[in-house]
């Protein structure tokens, strides 16, 4: 049992659907900065995510992490249906329901987002002047950047996939599904080289459903979050990997030196490797570093 930090289930409703969360509560009784999180493209929160929170909570923070509507332990008819606007009225959601918790202290209002979220964080950071700070871990944040590293036979392979689940929407919601995490070449949202350390997050037992409905594809012509870093006045941290297959990190860097108080730090690490081991503990360490300066 630890003892450093409890934990408890806590549900909240975004759009008239019930959503997950699990709150983390540093021991001790005084309300403490509260840092609101949520996974990457099709993730839930068993995916390494929990670690994060676990070591922010230890380190003096609650944690806030949610599923998105539609995944995990979330409801939602539409299961998998990856939708940039549902997911930021999600965050926003989450956001102003620990505003008004008496648990914690609802003005020191932290961000967490990794890959698509990552992205999320930076365009909430950009939209809301109640955040303190945020961190934006191998963000997404050109969509033309990003749609670039798929292969010419990943392209080939998904574009009929696309069609298909597009034209499924005439007869209602009977979607047409494609991998999100495949080898390079294979029909798939993330088909790269990498994609096996993507699936290593994955523990027994967990929600996760390596798949999402193919009009996912279209979401990222619709978005580019890296375009509102010109917007962002609080701090913000932007956690850039150098070998990044699915974030290019020179268009990261290009978009995070827009945002006027942004810190950059590149990890000489992969897309998926700065969420275990010794890249894992580097940036924890940077992160709670960071988000101290501005928790007083």
């Amino acid at each position: 049992m630890n003892t450093q930090f409890k934990r408890e289930d806590v549900d909240f409703y975004s759009n008239n659907t019930r959503c997950s969360a699990w709150l983390y509560l540093p021991q001790g009784g005084e309300k403490r900065p509260v840092i609101v999180m949520a996974h990457g493209l099709g993730g839930v929160r068993e995916m390494r995510l929990d670690e994060y929170a676990e070591r922010f909570a230890a380190a003096g923070y609650a944690c806030f992490l949610f599923d998105y509507r539609n995944f995990g332990a979330s409801d939602g008819k539409k299961r998998q249906w990856i939708n940039v606007r549902n997911q930021l009225a999600d965050w926003n959601c989450a956001i102003d329901l620990m505003k008004k918790d008496k648990r914690v202290d609802g003005k020191k209002i932290f961000l967490f987002g990794s890959s698509f979220s990552g992205g999320h964080v930076t365009a909430l950071s950009a939209g809301r002047k109640d955040i303190c700070a945020a961190v934006a871990q191998c963000p997404y944040t050109n969509k033309w950047a990003t749609m670039g590293t798929l292969s010419l036979r990943s392209t080939v392979k998904t574009v009929p996939l696309l069609i298909a689940d597009l034209l499924s929407c005439l007869t209602g919601y009977h979607p047409v599904m494609v991998k999100l995490g495949a080898p390079r070449g294979k029909a798939a949202l993330m088909a790269v080289p990498d994609y096996n350390v993507f699936l290593r997050q994955v523990p027994a037992g967990s929600t996760f459903v390596n798949k999402a409905p193919a009009r996912t594809i279209l979401e990222f012509f619709k978005y580019s979050p890296g375009r509102y870093t010109k917007h962002i006045q609080s701090p913000i941290y932007f956690a850039v990997c150098k070998k990044d297959t699915l974030a290019p990190a020179k268009a990261t860097v290009e978009c995070a030196r827009h945002a006027k108080k942004a810190t950059i730090k590149e990890y000489d690490c992969g897309h998926f490797d700065i969420y275990l081991g010794e890249y894992f503990e580097e940036a924890i360490v940077d992160y709670i570093s960071f988000f101290d300066k501005y928790a007083q």
